[in-house]
């Protein structure tokens, strides 16, 4: 069976990763950076198991807010599954990007990756994702918001609870 022959899912796998600019992205320090935007975008778009990736007008979310903090810069996309997000991530010119991270980005100890199960078909928005993140940072991996090292099956999950700042949304994958 073909990736294209899969019977629907009903959920999708979303994944949320910011990052902490050591420069403006117009400076010489992040030419690579921003050159390599586009042609990493195209690979990620034409994966076997890519869904959606969260962009602006210009093609890339560099442009979108996150956290309230303007160094800052967010990447989001929704996956098959997390075979299919991490065959792209660990490969080609995503993973030499991935080990020239540290001449760009900052580091941050907190979490800056995580994942969850939306239903298929969702698209997750940045307030949704920073909510995920923050969950993960305040409970560590759980069914709510995950890593890649610690996953969860697909499925229904609320937040737990104590969530920083009293926030509780309700999670997007229940039926209503």
């Amino acid at each position: 069976m073909t990736h294209t022959d899969r019977p629907a899912a009903a959920h999708e796998l979303a994944q949320v990763n910011i990052a902490r600019l050591l420069a403006p992205l117009d400076s010489p320090q992040l030419k690579d950076f921003v050159d390599a935007l586009d042609p990493v975008n195209a690979v990620a778009d034409a994966s076997a198991g890519f869904v959606w990736r969260l962009q602006s007008e210009a093609g890339n979310a560099t442009d979108i807010p996150v956290l309230g903090d303007e160094w800052l810069i967010v990447n989001m996309s929704t996956w098959r599954d997390t075979d299919a997000l991490t065959a792209f991530m660990y490969q080609g010119q995503h993973r030499e990007l991935l080990g020239r991270r540290r001449e760009w980005f900052a580091r941050i100890k907190e979490a800056v990756t995580t994942l969850w199960w939306v239903p298929a078909g969702h698209r997750p928005t940045v307030p949704e994702a920073e909510e995920r993140l923050l969950h993960l940072r305040a409970h560590g991996p759980t069914p709510y918001a995950f890593t890649l090292r610690t996953s969860f099956p697909p499925g229904k999950a609320a937040p737990a609870a104590g969530l920083p700042g009293g926030v509780v949304h309700e999670d997007p994958g229940s039926p209503v």
